[in-house]
């Protein structure tokens, strides 16, 4: 790894995607004065449709639940932050970063995982044997295929690192369709650095930013949480460092401080992975194991915090009673649309039905939903609709 310039300025570790060395778009474009590659994906990806249209899907609350819970925006906004700090002490791109975690959602259903699993459930009970839904591959369609906003193609025509790390997961045989930007799902391997790092800030974000949720939700009493030493051993740091703290600035200082721990010892022990490993390009990562990550230690408390966050939020009745109906919603509308549905096969009947749902909001499902099956459901807040 180059180490920090004499001015103190930011430094390149070797093993780092670089914009002039990029793999290339699908569709060749000439250059721009004045911004890299990976800063063009990343204003490409924020000036999308699909990007804006995050505001209004679910992240573990339906939207109209509250206005301070996290969205799929806010969510995908926080993950971004977390790895561009993150990438800036590893020497890694940070824009080739950012770009990644901004578009790693743009593909994912309304209603959450809840819509995820039922539109799954939907395509397999027509094509046994098919792919089914998987909201990665969804966001690679969308960046690839689905936006339509340039005269000579369609989609974002990203550059392939870009891609890359948007597909965190791939089956062998989807991989197989899809070419060089999935060549690891098939070979083995790893992607870049830079999308091994939004692959972790995502599970960062998630895990304090739903716990965060919880709490604000009550779903989650503070005295449980306090059993997963995690949480219990930041919250006794900020009791020590801030004794007289009023009650509700408690949880934003233990986040806070949880994530900057974690940060710290991500940088730290990514960097000697990467020593370990002697990775000087970019090439030299994708031969090698995944390298960016925690220490085994803290990935054994963190671990905790998921099955804590399992087994007390996103199985909790309330939460459950509301992607029960989710998954009727898009249970109906999926089986509607595909009586509609035309195209030369069954398989892009169903590629149509599939980007049609994934492609709405909770709100426009929901509404879309009442016009065509009235009095079906019953929202909690239906009037927030």
């Amino acid at each position: 790894m180059t180490q920090p310039s004499a001015q103190g300025g930011p430094f390149r570790a070797a093993a780092a995607s670089r914009s002039a060395l990029s793999r290339g778009r699908q569709f060749a474009e000439p250059a721009l004065l004045g911004r890299s590659e990976f800063q063009r994906d990343r204003d490409r990806i924020v000036h999308s449709t699909a990007f804006r249209k995050l505001l209004y899907k679910t992240q573990v609350f339906v939207n109209h639940e509250g206005d301070l819970f996290r969205t799929r925006l806010t969510h995908s906004l926080e993950v971004a932050q977390i790895a561009r700090s993150a990438a800036r002490r590893l020497g890694l791109d940070e824009e080739l970063t950012e770009a990644i975690c901004l578009a790693h959602d743009l593909g994912h259903t309304p209603f959450g995982h809840a819509g995820q699993h039922a539109l799954n459930a939907c395509l397999r009970r027509v094509r046994p044997d098919g792919p089914g839904f998987e909201h990665n591959l969804q966001s690679l369609r969308v960046v690839d295929v689905l936006e339509r906003r340039y005269a000579q193609f369609d989609g974002l025509n990203l550059c392939f690192e870009t891609r890359e790390g948007i597909l965190k997961h791939c089956s062998a045989r989807a991989a197989a369709a899809l070419g060089p930007v999935a060549q690891r799902f098939v070979t083995g391997g790893s992607p870049s650095l830079e999308a091994q790092l939004a692959n972790i800030a995502d599970e960062v974000a998630y895990n304090h930013h739903d716990f965060d949720d919880g709490l604000r939700s009550g779903l989650i009493a503070l005295e449980d949480a306090l059993t997963v030493p995690l949480f219990a051993r930041h919250h006794d740091s900020v009791l020590r460092r801030y004794p007289d703290i009023p009650h509700d600035r408690i949880v934003p200082e233990m986040i806070r401080a949880m994530i900057n721990e974690q940060i710290d010892d991500l940088v730290e022990a990514t960097q000697a992975r990467m020593a370990w490993h002697h990775v000087t390009h970019p090439d030299e990562v994708r031969q090698s194991p995944t390298l960016v990550g925690f220490s085994p230690e803290l990935a054994a408390e963190i671990s905790e915090v998921k099955r804590f966050l399992f087994g007390r939020l996103y199985r909790h009745p309330r939460v459950t009673a509301v992607t029960d109906i989710a998954e009727t919603v898009l249970k109906d509308l999926f089986d509607w649309h595909l009586s509609r549905a035309h195209g030369a096969s069954e398989e892009e009947a169903l590629g149509h039905v599939a980007d049609e749902l994934a492609g709405m909001t909770d709100r426009q499902a929901a509404q879309m939903h009442h016009r065509l099956f009235p009095g079906k459901v019953y929202w909690p807040s239906a009037a927030a609709f």
